[in-house]
């Protein structure tokens, strides 16, 4: 994994003076890691929330549990949910949600290991929502779900004014 996606996301951000937040379950804050490894980002950097299990899902971001019961923790409805709560409670212009399988256990048949639901949202814009698979080790998924939502982030702001 290249350090260019993190020092290109971090020079946009501090650019353009948006601020950025996280939503992470699967990646268990690898997200987070990846952002504060590079210098100077807390110029844009807020802060991450780790929301492993339901009831954390439930408690400090203030995902609604009927959703939660529908749809299932790995659903765009909860990605979504998590994206726009986190956003809401951290002030911040962006936000990225992740939830997902890592494995090796967890997975089922319509939801196999490194099945991954993100979620972008941006201040008063509904979120991007999307659905992925991906395939390995757990470090492997978990690594590889990190780099996914930074591409699909850098992609999202790279042109926007």
């Amino acid at each position: 994994m290249s350090d260019t996606l993190v020092k290109n996301i971090q020079s946009a951000f501090i650019e353009k003076g948006w601020t950025l937040s996280l939503a992470e379950s699967c990646t268990g804050g690898a997200l987070a890691a990846r952002l504060t490894s590079m210098p100077g980002c807390s110029n844009y950097f807020l802060g991450s929330i780790v929301a492993y299990s339901n009831e954390v899902k439930v408690k400090l971001l203030g995902i609604d549990e009927s959703i939660l019961n529908e749809y299932g923790a790995i659903s765009e409805p909860i990605a979504s949910q998590m994206a726009q709560e986190v956003l809401r409670l951290t002030g911040s212009d962006y936000s990225l949600a992740v939830s997902g399988i890592a494995g090796p256990g967890g997975g089922t048949a319509s939801k196999p290991i490194g099945t991954i639901c993100a979620a972008l949202a941006r201040r008063q814009e509904l979120p991007l929502v999307w659905t992925f698979q991906l395939e390995g080790s757990r470090e492997a998924i978990i690594a590889q779900a990190a780099e996914a939502l930074l591409n699909r982030l850098w992609l999202s702001i790279r042109n926007y004014k």
